[in-house]
């Protein structure tokens, strides 16, 4: 993105950093990070990893709150390697933690799409997922119809469906929310 410099010539503000671009440096003490935060890795500050729980925390939502009266760094370098002076990062793992039915739930599925995968390259049960009947050296088989199991948000293994029907008992699409101008949401530190 062009820009006109301090000294009035045009420059190019692909890599923003604060002393030779002019950017705008503003100091925060809070940093959005996007997404559910599992937990942080490391926050490296100047080449320093801080501690957490007392250099630093995370406050729901994803809010990297600086510890101790200090604030996270106004200026960044981003032409610079991570861990030289003048840069900032965070690395932290995305998502919520799992409860141990959710996980159970996740290993059938895995097991049950890992099923079949061989030297053919093709992965997921090699039988035919839209069999109803079947009957083979004298016993006879017959399963429920499984474009009704998928249509009700089902997948035909127990522990999955189980799963989904325990956390998501009215199929909903997406979690209800209610919005009022009123409340105030209460800070809540979700790590460490």
């Amino acid at each position: 993105m062009p820009y006109i410099g301090i000294d009035g010539a045009w420059r190019n503000a692909s890599v923003c950093g604060c002393r030779p671009s002019g950017c705008s440096c503003s100091e925060l003490c809070e940093v959005k990070l996007e997404g559910p935060v599992h937990d942080v890795v490391e926050v490296n500050v100047d080449g320093q990893v801080l501690v957490p729980g007392v250099e630093y925390r995370v406050d729901a939502p994803g809010l990297l709150v600086r510890l101790g009266g200090e604030c996270w760094p106004k200026c960044q370098e981003l032409a610079e390697p991570e861990g030289s002076p003048g840069t900032f990062t965070v690395r932290y793992r995305w998502g919520l933690e799992l409860d141990e039915s959710a996980i159970a739930a996740v290993s059938e599925l895995f097991c049950h799409l890992i099923k079949g995968c061989g030297g053919t390259g093709a992965c997921g049960c090699n039988a035919n997922r839209n069999i109803t009947r079947l009957q083979r050296q004298g016993v006879e088989m017959e399963m429920p119809d499984p474009t009704l199991m998928y249509s009700e948000g089902l997948t035909g293994l127990p522990l999955v469906d189980l799963w989904l029907q325990t956390v998501n008992p009215d199929r909903l699409s997406r979690p209800s929310r209610v919005y009022s101008p009123d409340y105030v949401r209460p800070r809540k530190t979700t790590w460490p």
